[in-house]
């Protein structure tokens, strides 16, 4: 299964020939050019791990890691250097990233490690970033619920394939037969006020969310 990579990185350069490169090896490619994006994005949407650079402008890698692992989140991290020394390396493992890579860095090496924190990562279970309002879990979405029993969204294996696509990350376009695409459409209507499948002519279909 093709995995979601989060790059974090101020430099438009490097992030950009990191994406590419990331993507030339198969894996589907996010980019934030802040830690202030990459929290926009993380609330919106389930990543398998993230490469994260130490330095940037704004708040910097280390506090943003810090700050994500404070409040739960335990995805894969990466982070980037080009600071030099063991004490920047275990400032670094310490503030909560799984591997540590100083600049310059061999693409081939970021792979083959990246590939290593996301098989020995804990097996997730449950998705809740996957919508605003679903949960994936189980194999099965689930409409969140305040009081916790979270309803069972009743979906045919094409129906759940196709969602589990459109979330994979939210945002994907995603083709479909118009029949499917019309059932699942007409499901998630009926359950969630804020969420819509939209069709993007000539290529597929997307989910939508509305914050408001």
């Amino acid at each position: 299964m093709t995995k979601n990579i989060l790059v974090i990185d101020d430099d438009k350069i490097l992030r950009t020939s990191l994406a590419n490169g990331l993507r030339r090896a198969d894996f589907k490619v996010i980019t934030a050019e802040s830690a202030e994006s990459a929290t926009e994005i993380l609330s919106r949407i389930n990543v398998d791990a993230m490469v994260l650079d130490r330095m940037m402008d704004g708040m910097d890698g280390l506090t943003f890691l810090k700050q994500l692992r404070l409040s739960g989140n335990n995805t894969p991290v990466i982070m980037l250097t080009a600071l030099s020394g063991a004490d920047n390396a275990i400032d670094g493992l310490s503030g909560g990233a799984n591997d540590y890579m100083a600049k310059p860095f061999q693409l081939q090496e970021l792979i083959l490690r990246l590939n290593n924190i996301i098989k020995t990562a804990p097996k997730k279970t449950e998705n809740s970033d996957a919508a605003f309002g679903l949960i994936f879990a189980d194999g099965e979405f689930f409409i969140k619920s305040a009081d916790g029993q979270n309803k069972l969204l009743a979906l045919s294996t094409e129906e759940k394939k196709l969602l589990q696509n459109l979330t994979s990350p939210v945002g994907n376009i995603v083709s479909a037969t118009p029949m499917v695409a019309k059932r699942l459409r007409n499901k998630i209507n009926s359950v969630l006020s804020n969420t819509d499948i939209i069709t993007v002519r000539g290529m597929g279909y997307k989910l939508i969310i509305n914050k408001n």
